[in-house]
C-alpha cells in the first residue's frame, strides 16, 4: 500500500463542470482558487470530473435525453488535450492534482495525465467494475459515502484494504444543496470510530454562504474537506452549492477557525493565564486562632476564604494532620513552605493508578464485568509502583487462562520467566515494548507474541498499554525473577489483590 500521501488537512476543490466546457474559464478558476488557498496558507487539491462521453452515454440519449445530467455533460465537454492543459496549470499553481473518473476509460486518462489522487463519487461507490479498475492504478483514493449503507461502506473499506489501496473516506450527502435536517454530520464521528485507521473527511453540498456545517464537521473529526468551486460572469451563473473565490475564502477561514477552536486530541497543560485566573478564584487556608509551631491542624483550626495567594495552601489541599513548622497568628495564611503535609503515599499511588486505568479502559472501549479481581504487582514496593509494576485483571483461570494486563505510561515489569505457564500477549490498546531473551519487540494493537516456558522476558510501555495474556493455567509460585531480591519477597510484599477496584479494601 502506498501510504506516503497525507490526506490530513487537505482541502479538495471540485471544479466539476463549472469550467462550462471553456478552457480559458477553467484556467481562470484554477488560478483564482489557488490565489485563495495561498492567501489562507492551506494545502489544496483541484479536482476534475472525467467521463468518456462517447461510451458513457447510451446512443439513444445523446440527443433529447430526459436525464437532467446528460445535456449538461454534453454541453460542457472538454477533450483530453484540454484537460492536460488544465492539469499542467494545477501543477504550476502548486495544487494537488485529483480527478473523479466515472468510467474505466477515464481511469486510463488519469494515468496518462499523471494525476496524483483518484476520487470515487458516491454514485460510483457500488460500481464494482469501475472500482476494480481504480484499484489497479496505484494511486491514493478518496471515496464518498452519499446514500451508502454501512454494509456498502464496510464492503468498500475491506476491498481497498485487501487490495492494499491507500484511501480516505468522505462523509457526503448527495442532495444539492443539502438542507440542515439532512446533513447528518454526526456520521463523521461514526465513521471515525468504525474505521479508526483511515482519515475521515466531509464533502459539502450546502449553500456556499453557509459556513456553520464545516465548523461542525471539523469538530466531529473531519480532517479533509471538499467544496465545489467556480466563477460567475455575466453569462455564467453558478449552481446553488458551488462557491465563488470569495465564498471559498470565507469557508476556508471558518474551517481554520474551527480547527483552532477544537484544538489538540491530547490534553494540554493549562496556560499561565488560565492558572492565574483559576488561582484568583480559589479559596486559601487561614488559621482561626493562634497556633504554635509543630501543631497538627484539624478542620477546627482553620477556615477557607478568598484570595489564595501564590505559595499558599488552597482549600482543596487541606487535610487533617498538617503540621505547622512555625507559629501562626489568627487570620494568617498557611504557606506551603512552612508546612509538613502528611500523606499515605502507598494508598494514594493505588488510588491514582486505578483512576488512570479506568480512563484507559474507557478510551479503549473495554468493558469489565463486576466480578473481577484486580492484582497490583509492585515488585519494588508501592512507592515505586508508577515506575515498576503492572495491574492484572483476572478473567478466567482454568486449564486455560485469560488476563488483562495494564501498564500506565512509564511502567516497567522486571525480567522473569515461568516454569509451568506458556503465554501469548495480544495488544489491545497502546504500545507494548518487550525484551524477550535479549531481543526487543515493539507491539502495536493487534500484534501477538508467544512466550514459552523458561523464556526470559520483560515489558514496559511509554504510552500506557492494555494487552491480553492468554495462557495455560496460572500458578502463584511460577514467576522467577532475574533480580533475586524480588524472589526473596513474599507474595504479599509484591502483590496487592482486591475485588473489583477494592473500594473498601484499600
Amino acid at each position: 500500500m502506498r501510504g506516503d500521501f497525507d490526506f490530513r488537512d487537505l482541502f479538495v476543490l471540485d471544479m466539476a463542470n463549472n469550467h462550462q466546457g471553456q478552457l480559458e474559464h477553467g484556467l481562470r478558476i484554477i488560478r483564482e482558487v489557488a490565489e485563495v488557498t495561498r492567501a489562507e496558507g492551506v494545502r489544496a487539491a483541484l479536482k476534475f470530473q472525467f467521463r468518456e462521453l462517447e461510451s458513457f452515454i447510451h446512443p439513444t440519449h445523446r440527443a433529447g435525453s430526459g436525464n437532467k445530467h446528460i445535456p449538461r455533460f454534453l454541453s460542457t465537454r472538454l477533450g483530453p488535450d484540454q484537460f492536460a492543459t488544465l492539469t499542467e496549470e494545477v501543477r504550476r499553481q502548486a495544487l494537488v492534482t485529483m480527478a473523479t473518473p466515472f468510467d474505466e476509460a477515464s481511469v486510463a486518462l488519469i494515468e496518462r495525465l499523471g494525476i496524483e489522487v483518484v476520487k470515487v463519487a458516491s454514485a460510483s461507490a457500488t460500481d464494482w467494475p469501475l472500482i476494480e479498475r481504480i484499484a489497479t492504478c496505484n494511486r491514493p483514493v478518496i471515496f464518498s459515502t452519499g446514500g451508502l449503507t454501512l454494509k456498502e461502506i464496510d464492503d468498500l473499506v475491506s476491498f481497498f484494504e485487501h487490495r492494499r489501496v491507500h484511501f480516505a473516506i468522505m462523509h457526503c450527502v448527495s442532495i444539492y444543496p443539502t438542507p440542515d435536517e439532512r446533513m447528518q454530520l454526526r456520521q463523521v464521528e461514526t465513521l471515525g470510530s468504525r474505521y479508526p485507521n483511515h482519515v475521515i473527511g466531509f464533502s459539502t453540498h450546502e449553500r456556499p454562504e453557509d459556513t456553520a456545517p464545516v465548523g461542525v464537521a471539523v469538530a466531529s473529526g473531519a480532517r479533509m474537506l471538499e467544496r465545489h468551486v467556480g466563477i460567475e460572469t455575466d453569462a455564467i451563473k453558478l449552481n446553488a452549492y458551488s462557491s465563488t473565490p470569495a465564498q471559498l475564502a470565507a469557508w476556508i477561514r471558518a474551517a481554520k477557525r474551527a480547527r483552532a477552536l477544537v484544538g489538540d486530541e491530547t490534553r494540554p497543560a493549562a496556560a499561565v493565564e488560565e492558572k492565574e485566573s483559576l488561582l484568583s478564584l480559589r479559596r486559601g487556608v487561614y488559621v482561626r486562632r493562634p497556633v504554635k509551631a509543630g501543631s497538627a491542624l484539624t478542620a477546627e483550626d482553620v477556615y477557607f476564604a478568598m484570595p489564595c495567594g501564590e505559595g499558599q495552601l488552597s482549600s482543596g489541599q487541606f487535610k487533617n494532620g498538617i503540621l505547622t513548622l512555625k507559629a501562626l497568628e489568627p487570620d494568617q495564611a498557611l504557606c506551603l513552605e512552612a508546612l509538613e503535609i502528611p500523606h499515605n503515599p502507598e494508598q494514594q499511588v493505588l488510588f491514582t493508578t486505578i483512576h488512570t486505568i479506568k480512563a484507559m479502559l474507557n478510551q479503549a472501549r473495554i468493558v469489565l464485568n463486576t466480578e473481577f479481581e484486580a492484582e497490583f504487582s509492585h515488585h519494588y514496593g508501592l512507592a515505586k509502583f508508577p515506575q515498576w509494576g503492572a495491574t492484572i485483571i483476572s478473567c478466567v483461570n482454568r486449564t486455560y487462562c485469560k488476563k488483562l494486563v495494564i501498564q500506565t505510561p512509564g511502567q516497567r515489569h522486571p525480567s522473569h520467566y515461568h516454569k509451568r505457564k506458556e503465554e501469548t500477549f495480544q495488544v489491545l490498546h497502546g504500545i507494548l515494548e518487550v525484551n524477550i531473551e535479549g531481543r526487543r519487540r515493539t507491539l502495536s494493537p493487534g500484534d501477538t507474541l508467544l512466550v514459552q516456558q523458561g523464556v526470559w522476558h520483560e515489558f514496559w510501555s511509554d504510552t500506557g498499554v492494555i494487552f491480553e495474556e492468554i495462557s495455560t493455567t496460572h500458578y502463584n509460585d511460577d514467576s522467577f525473577y532475574e533480580d533475586k531480591e524480588i524472589n526473596r519477597k513474599s507474595r504479599d510484599e509484591r502483590k496487592t489483590a482486591v475485588n473489583h477496584w477494592g473500594r473498601y479494601q484499600i
